[in-house]
């Protein structure tokens, strides 16, 4: 019984009667049994989690051989094989050249970031949102993980927001230091802690996200934020940020291969979303006896 006679509600019963109350269970055995039929929506979250890690890891393996290393160029340089489809292979140049970067690849420029991307402020007041839209704050992304798999809806925000796109980078500008950087899976709104970050042309997507979502960029904009308790990062301080420009056929050739591991990673979290809702549906369900372990293996049976 809960004792609402002071500002602060509370138990009104000692803890000890709340170990009086019986609570209905189905056998110990049937207990084991819900646990391993919702264990295994379990596995197949994490297993998608990982194979998420590890399309991202990837991912930003060749971004960082191909721009940051320049491994082909190195290996025409030296008359070595390049190791890549003779389409993308003569893409690369086979020299180098100086720059204020120092050497780069014969032919590319030294520019910054927002030469190939925007942030397209589309600020949103409260009246102007749907209850239901999709909503991401700070502390739904993960650090160091472009999969965003959680969000919120809009409903009862009271302040300013972004909208975004599905396929756009969002940053967390806020402490940059915990590296939240991710693709937005939906469209929706975000916290104004938050910059929407998208490329000039869809070409460039693949190295925008490779920069942005970069340990040495979220450096770079740790750097450069200002506040000492809150430290905070902005986009002209990003769009400054230098890079090395490679030519527009490279970078759409890069864009390619990294769409379709974005896609996956996007279909991939919104499966896990899927199962997720499906495990947290069946499990009162199963407790209370409304549903018996047969139909919910073949409820699973069809989800998964």
């Amino acid at each position: 019984m809960a004792n609402t006679s002071s500002g602060v509600p509370s138990i009104a019963q000692p803890v000890s009667y709340l170990r009086t109350i019986e609570i209905p269970l189905p056998p110990l055995s049937e207990q084991r049994a819900i646990a391993h039929i919702l264990g295994t929506l379990d596995d197949k979250i994490e297993l998608n989690r990982k194979m998420n890690r590890t399309l991202e890891a990837m991912a930003q393996a060749i971004f960082k051989s191909w721009f940051v290393d320049f491994d082909p160029v190195r290996a025409k340089a030296e008359g070595r094989d390049p190791g890549l489809p003779k389409a993308i292979a003569d893409l690369f140049p086979d020299a180098f050249e100086d720059s204020e970067l120092g050497e780069i690849p014969e032919g590319w420029e030294v520019g910054t970031l927002g030469e190939v991307a925007v942030h397209p402020r589309r600020g949103v007041q409260p009246a102007q949102i749907e209850p239901d839209t999709p909503y991401i704050a700070l502390e739904h992304m993960p650090r160091r993980c472009i999969a965003l798999s959680d969000w919120g809806t809009a409903e009862g925000l009271e302040s300013n927001k972004f909208k975004f796109n599905a396929g756009e980078i969002l940053f967390g500008k806020l402490r940059p230091y915990f590296h939240k950087v991710g693709v937005a899976p939906v469209d929706g709104v975000c916290s104004t802690d938050i910059v929407v970050v998208a490329p000039r042309s869809s070409h460039w997507f693949g190295f925008v996200l490779g920069h942005v979502s970069s340990i040495p960029f979220v450096e770079y904009t740790n750097a450069s934020s200002t506040g000492t308790k809150m430290p905070r990062t902005s986009w002209n301080d990003m769009a400054r940020c230098q890079v090395v420009i490679p030519p527009k056929p490279l970078a759409e050739a890069f864009t390619n291969q990294i769409n379709q591991t974005v896609d996956r990673i996007i279909s991939s979290v919104h499966e896990f979303r899927t199962i997720a809702a499906l495990r947290d549906t069946l499990l009162p369900k199963l407790i209370s006896g409304e549903l018996s372990l047969p139909d919910a293996e073949q409820i699973i049976g069809r989800c998964v």
